[in-house]
């Protein structure tokens, strides 16, 4: 769990992260280096949850880099399945990190959104619905691992 009192926002009680895959986590279905390695840090603080539709058919081989199994989307209304998906966990209880267009929902309905800038590009969606927008995956994760930084970024 990350425990974290932001002025003016409260306090924070996080337990899950949720993360899109590809765009996020992946480039051309294939896992961003560095992503594993900051995973695994985090697995003591967080159940981590991967979402993806599998636009690339790889997901099989990301699951066993990073010993997750990820929840695969049907096609058709993604941006609700994301949604859906933080809101089953507890949405008060979830970061959720993201990029693209169906992202914007999950960012929106999670405690705390993170965008990720990505080689795919952002979505605008996307990015008014995040609380913070970082550079890189690695940066948001890197925020996770030491978290007094989002007060910083997040105090009102």
């Amino acid at each position: 769990m990350i425990e974290i009192n932001i002025p003016g926002r409260g306090e924070l009680r996080l337990n899950h992260l949720v993360c899109d895959v590809n765009g996020t986590l992946a480039l051309d279905g294939r896992l961003i280096d560095g992503v594993g390695r900051s995973l695994s840090i985090l697995k003591d603080r967080l159940t981590i949850h991967l979402i993806t539709a599998d636009t690339h058919g790889r997901q099989e081989l990301i699951d066993r880099q990073l010993n997750l199994t990820a929840h695969r989307l049907k096609a058709g209304n993604q941006a609700e399945q994301k949604a859906e998906f933080v809101r089953s966990l507890g949405a008060a209880q979830v970061i959720a990190i993201g990029q693209g267009a169906n992202d914007a929902a999950m960012l929106a309905e999670a405690a705390l959104g993170i965008c990720v800038f990505s080689r795919e590009g952002v979505s605008t969606a996307a990015l008014q619905a995040a609380d913070i927008v970082v550079p890189d995956i690695l940066s948001a994760l890197e925020l996770l691992e030491k978290p007094l930084r989002l007060i910083a970024t997040l105090r009102q």
